[in-house]
Formats: structure tokens, sequence, C-alpha cells
């Protein structure tokens, strides 16, 4: 097993991913910005390491100031956690020629999946379905007119090099393409770098539902269920669970083993996720992407499954064989997590400050995987995700009541939080039924 690890991450990931390492007798290095020297997992790990100021540009993605971490601290390899470098191809690259083990898929498979035309491509070559939609980048406006008009309206414009939700636009009609396409353009060269533009098809009434995958040392590509993303603000999740109340089991059947296709087209190594749409009146589903990194909502298919993902992670990058057994794989029970943010419950727009009162929820079926603890000051320079409550029960109804009696107990004060909204959600009918879709928190608003 690898025996020195750095993070090269924050907040709650890098707190997560530190507790594995020290579960397995890993020694924990972590690096942080100035911002954030205070915060539990600087003060959890073994060592840790200030990379720079809080600008992002300059401490988190600053790859000469944490590969010199790595070298400074012995390190063996390097977890990038989700965001940042996570998804980068060219530094999973130096950090291997710099003789450290990356901790994450081939940088092949990152280039790969990273842009959103070549990906849908490789996995309509693969037999994976795909949505209707452009083939190459639309290289103009008149171009993406010409695509919407043989694909039909609505449709989705996308950011080829985007993810998390952003760089999206829906148009109903050409005036409404006019406009998305300049806006997504902008937004994706001044955020990506890459003004690329994918055109294709939108569906009103969808749900969203990825597939947990791991790529074994052996070869092999395994499914670890599905998990259920429907509960969004702005494209952007707020509520996971595992299993979908969507999906049946021979619906699961045909998710997991297009999942196991998409990851075996790119020679898929370690943990990713593919995510889907499905027409919930039909039971059709459309890759969307592949993100090729550990998810924020991993702890879901952690309770259902039985695995600690990040070990599995660290197991593959070290070439040994997993915990579990690749052929016995089954869901058992039901999970939700819940993302605590810093953000009015109502809007949902940031809301930074310090934490005077932060009290977390404990029992049976229920955890808290958090970045904050009182005193801890949240800032406006990083996203404003403070913990996930996630909770597990036998059953879908029985993880409700532990959620519902969880966000009761959850106490924060000082920043805004979006505790109220899941109160208000956690006794919405719809969202009870298991019937919902990616349009439930605007018709709650």
């Amino acid at each position: 097993m690898i025996e020195s690890l750095l993070v090269a991450n924050r907040g709650e990931i890098a707190r997560r991913i530190v507790r594995t390492a020290k579960k397995l007798g890993i020694r924990a290095i972590v690096v942080h910005s100035e911002a954030d020297a205070g915060l539990p997992f600087v003060t959890e790990a073994d060592h840790a390491v200030c990379v720079g100021p809080a600008n992002p540009a300059l401490s988190y993605r600053n790859v000469e100031a944490i590969l010199a971490a790595a070298k400074d601290t012995g390190a063996q390899a390097i977890h990038p956690g989700y965001g940042f470098l996570s998804e980068n191809a060219d530094f999973a690259r130096t950090v291997e020629a710099s003789g450290l083990i990356w901790v994450g898929p081939g940088a092949d498979a990152i280039s790969a999946m990273g842009d959103k035309i070549n990906a849908r491509n490789l996995m309509a070559a693969a037999g994976v379905p795909v949505a209707p939609g452009t083939t190459e980048p639309a290289a103009d406006l008149d171009a993406a007119v010409a695509a919407a008009a043989e694909i039909g309206y609505p449709v989705m414009v996308k950011a080829a090099a985007g993810g998390g939700g952003m760089g999206m636009g829906v148009a109903t009609d050409e005036a409404g393409l006019r406009t998305e396409y300049d806006k997504v353009r902008s937004f994706a060269e001044r955020m990506f770098g890459d003004g690329s533009v994918l055109i294709e098809r939108y569906f009103p009434r969808v749900r969203h539902v990825e597939v947990q995958i791991l790529g074994l040392a052996d070869g092999r590509v395994v499914a670890l269920g599905e998990r259920e993303c429907s509960v969004q603000r702005r494209n952007q999740k707020l509520v996971e669970e595992s299993p979908s109340p969507a999906v049946s089991p021979e619906l699961r059947a045909r998710f997991l083993a297009a999942a196991v296709r998409a990851g075996e087209a790119v020679n898929y190594r370690n943990a990713g996720t593919v995510e889907c749409l499905l027409d919930p009146t039909t039971d059709e589903f459309f890759f969307l992407e592949m993100n090729t990194r550990l998810q924020v909502e991993h702890p879901v298919t952690e309770y259902v499954y039985g695995v600690d993902l990040v070990e599995e992670q660290l197991r593959v990058a070290a070439g040994l064989a997993p915990t579990f057994d690749p052929d016995a794989l089954a869901p058992r029970g039901h999970a939700i997590e819940l993302r605590i943010n810093a953000e009015d419950p109502k809007r949902f727009l940031p809301g930074p400050g310090a934490i005077t009162t932060w009290n977390e929820p404990a029992g049976e079926g229920v955890r808290v995987d958090s970045g904050y603890v009182a005193g801890n000051t949240v800032t406006p320079f990083y996203d404003s995700l403070m913990a996930k409550l996630i909770v597990s029960g036998a059953t879908r109804d029985e993880a409700v009541q532990r959620a519902k009696a969880a966000v009761a107990q959850f106490e924060i004060a000082g920043p805004k939080n979006n505790l109220p909204f899941f109160a208000e959600l956690l006794e919405n009918p719809e969202f009870l039924s298991g019937d919902y879709d990616t349009g439930i928190v605007s018709r709650m608003r």
C-alpha cells in the first residue's frame, strides 16, 4: 500500500481523504491556502504545507507549488479530490513524470472524456446511448442554428469543455439560441479557455441518474450502482440518493452495463462516474458526461455497497485487488445525501461568514462529512459547500425520516445556510413519492 499521500484539495473532501489515509496507516499530507490555515483538514493531517494565497490559481491550482510540497514532504502519491486539478490531464501526466503515484484515472482517459463532443462520439461508438446532438463543435452561430433545426427545439447549448453544471443554456427557439450561444461561448472562453459549443436535444422533463464505476488494477471495470441526482438548482446538485427510486431492476441492469462499456472504451482505471439523463416516461436514458474523479456524492454509494471508495482508489493506484468481490456487488438499503451550503435557502445565493455555532447531528445511520467547525470562517474564495449530511436506512422511508431528524438537529449560525430548504424538501409530497425530476426545485420556488 502507499505509505505517504498528499491531498491536493481542501475542505470536506480533503478531510475525508485524510481520514481514510490515517485508517490505513498512510501518512497524510495536505496543502492549503493562507485563507484555509485554520480549517480541520489542515489541523488533522500529519503534515500541512501552505502553497499560496486565497486565490485558487495561486494555491490549489498552483502545480509548481503542489509538486514542490510533495517533494519536500516525501509524499509518494497525490490524490486530487474533486474540482481544482482533479480532471486536469496535464497535471496527472506531470505528477507521474515526477515519479509520484497519481490516485485517479490515466491522463488519456481524462483527456478523452474531458471534451464533451469527443466523449459523446466515443460513447456512441461504444454502444452507449447518446442524445441527439452535434458530433463536432458548432463552428459559429449559423452552424448552431442549422444543428438546432435538425435536432429540433428545445435544445441544450453546452460548453464542450465544461462540467459541474456550468456553461449551459436552454433555447426553445432560434431567437433564444442566438442569445444562449453567445452567452455560453463567452462563458466557456473565460472559464475554461475553450469556447467550443455543443448543441443537443433538451428534455423538458428528465431525471439525472449517474453510475459509479471503478476501474480495477487487473483491468476490469465494475459498476457500483446508480445515484439519483435530480434535486438541483442552476444545474448543480443539492441532493443525491441511492438507489434511484426511478430505476427498476431491469433498468438498473441496462444502466450498469452501459456504464461499464463506457469505462472499458477508454481503458478506465480508478473511480469515475457516468452521468446520464433518464426520460421517466419511456425509461430511455442518454449519456451526459463522465466525471473522471471521485464525486461529491460518493458517500451514498459507500453506504449502499459497503465500501470505502477512497480506500479502493488507493488500492487501485497501488496495483492492489479491491477489498470486495467484484462478482458479488449488490445494493443493500437506501442512502440520501444533502449538500449543506453557505447560501440563502430561497434564492441560493452565496452567504459566507464566520461560524459562531456548529453542532452536527448524530445517531444511527447518520454521517456528516464536514469541512468546518465553530470558529472557522466560510470565505468567498471557494465553493459554498460546508458539509454533506448523509443518512441511511433499510428503506427509503426510513432514510427520509432520519434525514428529517438530522436536519432538525443540525445547528449552524453565522453564514447563511440551506438547512431550511432541506426541511421543506423533506416534507414535499413530490419528493416523498420518489416521482420527481430536475424541475422539482423550481416548482418549490
